[in-house]
């Protein structure tokens, strides 16, 4: 399901098919260091997560991380959305980003709209 389009970017719910991008993502070192290991190392892995976590707050909350890709071709590039944190009473805003598409506004554009 797409959530919403920008100039540049597709935001859209997780399905089964983006475990490899899943997989590249929450074993870059930066998503390690910066936000936690997921222990996603396989495709079950990636299945399991993003059954367990964005596909689940989906549909108990009616939102959560979405897939961020470009537009014009089918490139995946990083994940954004609103996460529902035990420790926060509110949504918290939450995205991450392959290296390579840092700094080029992508987190922004994708937040904005």
């Amino acid at each position: 399901m797409i959530v919403c389009e920008t100039k540049r970017l597709r935001l859209r719910h997780f399905s089964n098919d983006d475990a490899e991008f899943i997989i590249e993502l929450l074993n870059d070192p930066s998503f390690i260091n910066n936000i936690t290991d997921k222990g996603v190392r396989n495709r079950d892995d990636a299945i399991r997560y993003m059954q367990e976590g964005p596909m689940l707050s989906y549909q108990t909350f009616g939102f959560g991380l979405n897939l961020v890709e470009f537009k014009e071709m089918d490139e995946k590039i990083g994940v954004c959305g609103l996460l529902k944190r035990d420790v926060l009473d509110d949504p918290d805003l939450g995205y991450a980003f392959l290296p390579q598409y840092w700094g080029k506004g992508y987190a922004a554009e994708s937040v904005i709209k």
